[in-house]
């Protein structure tokens, strides 16, 4: 794999969400979308890159073992479609339901999501 591969398929620091208040404005400001397993909120950013923050409550999960295996696949997800996104901040919170799924149901139930995003947030010709 070329170097340049490699770095484009990373999931560096400026395209995570950390912060409390810029969670807090995609919550009040940003559009839903959601699934059985997923839901997403979503809202147009001026930074040229999608960003993504996560939001996998305890209580329906449990430990932090079930709770870091949807975190790790919704990230993994995100690496590989990064580059396909639109400049949108994703704040993307698992459901009960995740819990009980299996890793396939999951990335397929993101890629449905990823492609609505996609297709919503199309310019318009």
């Amino acid at each position: 794999m070329a170097p340049a591969d490699r770095e484009r398929l990373t999931f560096p620091a400026a395209r995570r969400l950390r912060r409390k208040w810029e969670f807090d404005q995609l919550y009040a400001r940003g559009q839903r979308l959601g699934n059985n397993h997923f839901g997403m909120t979503i809202q147009p950013n001026e930074l040229g890159q999608a960003r993504l923050g996560l939001a996998v409550a305890s209580k329906p999960f449990g430990g932090s073992v079930p709770r870091n295996r949807i975190r790790r696949l919704i990230r993994e997800s995100f690496r590989l479609r990064q580059h396909d996104l639109p400049d949108v901040d994703f704040v993307v919170s698992a459901r009960p339901r995740a819990k009980g799924a299996s890793a396939q149901e999951l990335r397929a139930s993101l890629d449905v999501l990823w492609d609505k995003v996609i297709v919503q947030c199309a310019p318009s010709s």
